[in-house]
């Protein structure tokens, strides 16, 4: 069936001579003729096929109007190409706006099906225009041979007509251009395909996308007209969401319900709920079919484009960028994505970023399923995972330098890696930007056959879950690599899982599962011989013990740590621990104690290059010098931390000095300053941890006291 969401209507009326429509002729056409000579319009044709009812396009129909009436004060033609993914309803809303302007054009309605999608190719804008020309009552002895005279005969005739023309399901501009009536007349054109090239002509393009779930519920409240959605409004939201907002989808989803009207919805949700199945279960009978819908956009993709259409099928997640569709395919694919793009089987999701509608990606992935091997699926497979591996193993060497990256494992060939610069922020935000890509990659990756890639992408990255703390993700990220390292026997391996996941849990609150995983972690560092991991081991245990108050526990431990770390040859490990002593030390009341720790830290750290840490420890001497109530080295730590921590995007840290600075301010009856730091810390806080993080509680409530003795 050609076009979409309308059905056909027989032809009245009465034809002299010969009268051929390209296409399917659709309403009725008015015809009074006698003998008069050709080329004289002697009947008003209503070619528009019946109204078909539609929900959520009224923003899309006022500005297609806007349109119209816009061109009517300037004099020009009004020309508007609706374009979309087979079955989103493009036929349905020009027809709804077209029809709505019968009052105002009395001069009729054209309609023709161009045949983008037809297997026998599309119409030929010469029989169109013929076909037209029949219509309007030109003989076939007077009909020009040539397109062009074809053309100009037909503006000729409509050009104070006052008529509406729907040319439906187009392929190309060039097969549109011909058939524009010119006049002040209106011309919708609908097309699966975007139509850039129309612009010229002065085309207002109208792209529909699928439609939002409270719409979509009311389409098939419609479409079963039975009260079952009023009954059943959560099952009918599933129901919806399942189809993903595709009109064509709802309708034939509610079509089928309405066949078995004792049936429940829930009945059609289980049925569309496992993925497999679900583009078979949206049919009917062969007839409205979602799988063939999107058939039909398929075979108009090029060879290549095709081929990647397949394997991105196959991508983990719903959104993805130019760099991975270039790894899938292994060559480059910029252009074939902008194929996708204009058949609309992929939808822009900005910055060289794309997303599949949800239907379309079960397409996509059956796709694969039917025409590539088991060998090719999983080859292609890989080298995504590779690329998302190796760019955030990448974006790890960007933001912490010194964090100690374990060897990474990957499939055959090259692979492929974004280009993240050298700026930390920005590769943290690439890291945060494909999140859901990589905890999806690093859950698919074990069942995919490479475990070792579930715990090498959960450790690169720390760095984004040590920042930015996504604790949940944190949490989950190295449930699965410790399960894939233990599926592989990694001694090595599973010790950074559980100590890199340990302090996801200290982030949590869960003190204690944090010290389990650590102690397991000390177990296995002792099993096998390996006394620096082991030292490493001691200084996470004292991390757990501090969180669960034991401070004495945590200072013995940290000091064991601090000895051992540098004559295992660890310096940078040992002035981590003297800055977690430090930290102790001034939570026991023990200032002096505190500026030694934090002071030996500092020097350490600045030595052995860990600006970042060493900022960290320049903050913390900055506190214990407050507490001291030695103010004047206080302004120059924290300065001198605030600016590296700004520069290694470490918004928590520095929402820490902004907090310390803010006390130094109002320590001086700095007032206004005190209260700029707080806000800003207050900001940074928030957007770590959320507005409800300790962090950001204790700041306002630090602010809060400080407008409160402002006011007094």
């Amino acid at each position: 069936m050609r076009g979409e969401d309308h059905g056909h209507n027989e032809l009245s009326g009465t034809v002299h001579g010969s009268a051929v429509q390209a296409g399917t002729v659709y309403g009725g056409i008015h015809m009074r003729i006698g003998t008069e000579a050709a080329g004289q319009i002697q009947q008003t044709p209503w070619q528009l096929p019946p109204l078909v009812r539609i929900t959520d396009r009224t923003e899309e129909l006022f500005a297609l109007e806007q349109h119209r009436a816009r061109t009517a004060r300037e004099g020009y033609p009004a020309l508007a190409a609706v374009s979309g993914l087979g079955g989103v309803g493009k036929t349905a809303v020009a027809l709804t706006w077209l029809h709505a302007l019968r009052p105002q054009f009395p001069g009729g309605q054209l309609y023709a099906d161009l045949g983008a999608q037809s297997p026998n190719g599309p119409a030929d804008p010469d029989e169109v225009v013929a076909g037209f020309l029949r219509t309007l009552g030109v003989a076939a002895k007077q009909m020009p041979s040539a397109l062009a005279d074809r053309a100009a005969m037909y503006r000729s005739l409509v050009a104070d007509r006052q008529l509406v023309v729907l040319l439906d399901d187009a392929a190309t501009a060039a097969q549109v251009r011909p058939l524009l009536p010119g006049g002040q007349n209106v011309t919708a054109v609908t097309s699966r395909r975007r139509m850039p090239g129309l612009i010229v002509d002065g085309c207002y393009a109208l792209h529909l996308e699928p439609l939002a779930t409270e719409a979509a519920v009311e389409l098939l409240e419609i479409t079963l007209a039975d009260g079952r959605v009023a009954a059943q409004p959560d099952e009918a939201r599933a129901l919806v969401k399942l189809c993903a907002g595709l009109p064509l989808a709802v309708r034939v989803a509610g079509a089928r319900l309405a066949a078995r009207p004792r049936r429940e919805i829930t009945t059609m949700v289980r049925a569309l709920t496992e993925e497999r199945g679900r583009l078979e279960a949206l049919a009917i009978e062969g007839d409205h079919n979602v799988r063939a819908t999107l058939d039909l956009s398929y075979r108009g993709l090029t060879p290549e484009a095709a081929r990647l259409y397949r394997l991105m099928g196959l991508h983990p997640g719903s959104e993805f960028g130019t760099p991975v569709a270039r790894a899938a395919l292994a060559s480059d694919a910029a252009e074939l994505l902008d194929m996708l793009h204009d058949a609309n089987l992929l939808v822009d999701a900005g910055e060289e970023r794309y997303r599949f509608h949800d239907l379309v990606r079960l397409h996509a992935a059956s796709k694969a399923e039917e025409e590539e091997s088991s060998q090719e699926r999983v080859a292609a497979l890989r080298r995504m995972f590779d690329h998302y591996l190796a760019t955030a193993t990448r974006a790890e060497e960007i933001v912490d330098p010194q964090h100690r990256t374990m060897p990474r494992s990957y499939g055959a060939g090259s692979v492929i890696t974004a280009d993240l610069g050298d700026d930390a922020e920005g590769a943290l935000d690439w890291l945060e930007l494909e999140l859901p890509n990589l905890m999806t990659v690093i859950q698919r990756a074990r069942p995919a056959g490479f475990p070792a890639v579930a715990w090498q992408l959960a450790d690169a990255l720390w760095p984004l879950f040590l920042r930015r703390k996504f604790y949940d993700q944190w949490r989950a990220a190295h449930s699965e690599g410790l399960a894939a390292a233990e599926q592989l026997g990694d001694t090595a391996a599973q010790c950074r899982m559980l100590t890199s996941g340990g302090v996801g849990e200290l982030g949590l609150g869960s003190h204690e599962r944090a010290l389990e995983m650590f102690e397991s972690a000390a177990r296995m560092f002792r099993m096998c011989g390996n006394t620096l991991g082991y030292a490493r081991a001691l200084n996470y245990q004292g991390l757990a013990h501090q969180r669960l108050g034991r401070l004495d526990k945590a200072s013995e431990l940290f000091a064991r740590a601090a000895v051992e770390l540098p004559a295992c040859g660890d310096r940078r490990a040992g002035g981590l621990a003297r800055l977690n002593l430090a930290e102790v030390a001034l939570a026991r009341g023990l200032p002096e104690k505190a500026t030694a720790d934090a002071d030996a830290a500092y020097v350490t750290l600045r030595e052995v290059g860990d600006m970042y840490n060493a900022a960290r420890a320049a903050t913390l001497l900055g506190r214990v010098y407050l507490a001291r109530d030695l103010l004047d080295p206080v302004e120059d730590l924290l300065f001198t931390a605030l600016s590296t921590l700004r520069g290694v995007a470490a918004d928590y840290e520095t929402a820490r000095t902004l907090e310390s600075l803010a006390q130094l301010a109002e320590r001086r009856g700095q007032q206004d300053v005190a209260r700029d730091y707080y806000r800003e810390a207050l900001d940074l806080y928030s957007s770590v941890g959320g507005s409800e993080s300790a962090g950001a509680q204790t700041v306002r409530t630090q602010l809060a006291q400080l407008e409160s003795r402002s006011g007094d």
